[in-house]
């Protein structure tokens, strides 16, 4: 199967604008890329078709061989009907947010920055020692069998070592952050 050259280059460069204008904050550039990536995925599906041959019609007379294959068509064709649902739906996406905004950018959320800053451990998992999170804590006994004293478990997160119970706090959503491991804490265990 030979390649067509021209058509390799401009389904890149198809593809290249697309990503590009998907990157942007803007929704009709989103729109637009889409459809830049709806059009080079038509071209990808229709380079490796393979070349052209006579219509997939039965005839008697015609080499089973000369035939072409119908299957990379059927797929561009569907892919052409769904961009255009993806492009109605973006559309519609456009319409509503200028209609109540007035502007076509996405802006941050609040939401989205507090998640963004939030730190990326999790006590639990991350912990060196694990922590006991069972509803019911088996006790610790010495080699004696007296009551062993309750070890201290720490956790390494962002350069700092927090204790477990304070590193618990942090993930707890609305809740303030631990700034160090020495927090003085008050009466009822917050952080102060």
């Amino acid at each position: 199967m030979t390649v067509n050259l021209t058509l390799l280059t401009v389904m890149g460069a198809l593809y290249a604008c697309g990503i590009y204008l998907i990157l942007e904050r803007s929704l009709t550039r989103v729109l637009l890329g889409l459809m830049l990536l709806a059009n080079a995925t038509n071209l990808l599906i229709l380079a490796t078709g393979g070349y052209a041959g006579l219509a997939p019609f039965f005839s008697k007379d015609t080499d089973p061989a000369s035939y072409n294959d119908p299957l990379p068509q059927a797929l561009i064709l569907t892919s052409i009907v769904i961009s255009f649902a993806v492009t109605a739906f973006m559309l519609g996406i456009i319409y509503r947010t200028w209609v109540l905004a007035r502007q076509d950018d996405i802006q941050d959320d609040i939401e989205d920055r507090r998640v963004a800053e939030t730190p990326s451990f999790d006590a639990e998992d991350d912990a060196v020692i694990p922590v006991e999170t069972s509803e019911f804590p088996l006790p610790m006994r010495g080699p004696d069998g007296s009551a062993a004293a309750e070890p201290t478990a720490t956790v390494e997160a962002g350069g700092r070592t927090l204790l477990a119970e304070h590193a618990a706090l942090e993930e707890k959503p609305g809740s303030a952050n631990v700034t160090g491991a020495d927090t003085d804490t008050d009466t009822d265990g917050g952080a102060k």
